[in-house]
């Protein structure tokens, strides 16, 4: 069989991570990361990476290789991806991308050329950034994230910069990556898509319970760790979904009742985010809508020739 690309994308607890697994030991095929979160190293737990027992049963690709002092942007990832695609395929096995960050999936099979709407809030706070910063400051702030716009803008263009960094902000990558015209790095044809979209109701409870067993398995000491390290809190792992609720914990400004009742609710509200890219953004892609891993299984491998359960 003539290696092949399947991507597959789901909200947080959905199960794909476990479905993807699945088609690699199937298939032969290898994983990559498709998660901005998965991407950075000690927040295993966390972020719901895969256990060194799943690793084991497959080549995994882009888990926990980013240190959180960096804040990759999604045109990092890309390029880092593009190249673990290459290579996967030049060795002739199959690729599977599995992963719940939408804007990942877009720049890989549409680019990065298109600059999405940015919210009026994500406007009026670089605005009043700027003006609390100034310009040398905030221009030093870009910068260390978005480095060629820094660098090309004008002194005294505030307009300009304060735009540089609302595209940022909001969107979680630089204005440059955004601005770079291109083909998609996968081309259409290349690639198999699947989206998996659970009840409701089956994925709040497995964000709940999953937030409490992570506690068990020591999601704490990640965050006490990444505490330790006093990063600065604009970076993207230390906006990991639990990090600020179990912080506070660890601090001593809530129970841990509260902290993952917070952590919980935050979990929830990003799952339902990722629900509403992948209905806007996913359309075109098939539906995975099983909630229980065999049934979810026997839904993806139905139209494809060639595929029996392992």
């Amino acid at each position: 069989m003539e290696p092949r690309i399947w991507l597959i994308a789901g909200p947080t607890a959905s199960g794909k991570s476990a479905l993807a697994l699945r088609l690699a030991e199937a298939t032969g095929g290898e994983i990559v990361n498709a998660d901005s979160m998965q991407l950075y190293q000690g927040l295993r737990v966390l972020t719901a990476g895969p256990s060194p027992e799943e690793t084991a049963r497959a080549p995994h690709h882009l888990f926990g290789t980013v240190d959180p002092a960096e804040g990759w942007s999604v045109g990092r990832w890309l390029r880092a991806a593009t190249d673990v695609l290459a290579d996967i395929r030049g060795r002739g096995r199959h690729a599977i991308v599995v992963g719940g960050t939408g804007l990942y999936f877009r720049a890989l099979t549409r680019g990065l050329a298109e600059v999405p709407e940015i919210p009026a809030e994500a406007r009026s706070t670089a605005e009043a950034e700027f003006g609390r910063l100034g310009e040398s400051a905030f221009r030093e702030r870009l910068a260390a994230h978005d480095p060629a716009a820094a660098g090309r803008i004008a002194p005294g263009d505030r307009q300009r910069l304060v735009r540089a960094w609302e595209v940022f902000a909001a969107t979680g990558a630089p204005l440059t990556d955004w601005q770079r015209t291109g083909d998609p790095a996968i081309p259409e044809g290349s690639w198999t898509a699947a989206a998996l979209e659970p009840p409701r109701a089956t994925l709040y409870a497995r964000c709940d319970a999953r937030l409490e067993a992570m506690v068990a398995q020591g999601a704490l000491d990640e965050v006490a760790a990444l505490m330790a390290r006093n990063l600065a809190p604009d970076l993207p792992a230390m906006k990991a979904v639990g990090v600020r609720e179990f912080a506070a914990h660890l601090r001593g400004e809530t129970t841990l009742a509260e902290a993952i009742a917070r952590a919980q609710q935050e979990t929830r509200r990003y799952a339902k985010r990722q629900m509403t890219w992948m209905r806007g953004q996913m359309a075109g892609w098939r539906r995975i809508e099983g909630e229980d891993p065999e049934a979810q299984w026997r839904q993806f491998i139905a139209p494809e020739p060639g595929l029996t359960p392992p």
